[in-house]
């Protein structure tokens, strides 16, 4: 085991853990952010995707001893109030169902706005491949980042 600082949700939090450690079992075990969900394990449906430095990365695969210093932003860091623009978007499209997927698809969608706020169809398709909706919503999804791209704020 080894101590780790973290920087989480802007807070620098320690943890003692094994390096090879995923940083989805540090967040939710650990620091009981369990916002960021377990899905496939192999990196491929996205339901665990968090912001490393501001990009899209999947938390199953990604150990604890590669992170360092950079800044780690979850589902519960994206707005103290739940009020991002990714966020009201899918609340006006009605986007979630079972609701499973969407903190991984919330935080790609606002990755990929964070980069480009104002992409095309195909972009959206392009970065939201590989986060799974076993609902079947993306119609909403991708009409809801249409939405989040036009607020001012992204």
């Amino acid at each position: 085991m080894s101590v780790y600082t973290l920087n989480v949700n802007g807070e620098s939090l320690e943890v003692d853990v094994a390096s090879d450690t995923p940083i989805l079992w540090v967040l939710r075990d650990h620091l009981k952010l369990v916002g960021t969900k377990y899905g496939c394990g192999i990196a491929q449906c996205g339901a665990c995707t968090i912001h490393l430095n501001g990009s899209a990365v999947r938390s199953c695969q990604l150990p604890v001893s590669s992170v360092r210093d950079n800044k780690i932003t979850t589902i519960e860091g994206l707005s103290k109030e739940g009020d991002h623009p990714v966020q009201k978007a899918w609340l006006e499209h009605d986007v979630p169902q079972c609701g499973y997927c969407q903190a991984g698809q919330i935080m790609s969608a606002s990755s990929l706005l964070n980069r480009n706020p104002s992409p095309s169809d195909t972009e959206i398709e392009n970065a939201m491949n590989g986060n799974i909706c076993r609902c079947g919503t993306y119609t909403r999804i991708k009409a809801a980042i249409k939405t989040a791209s036009n607020s001012k704020i992204v």
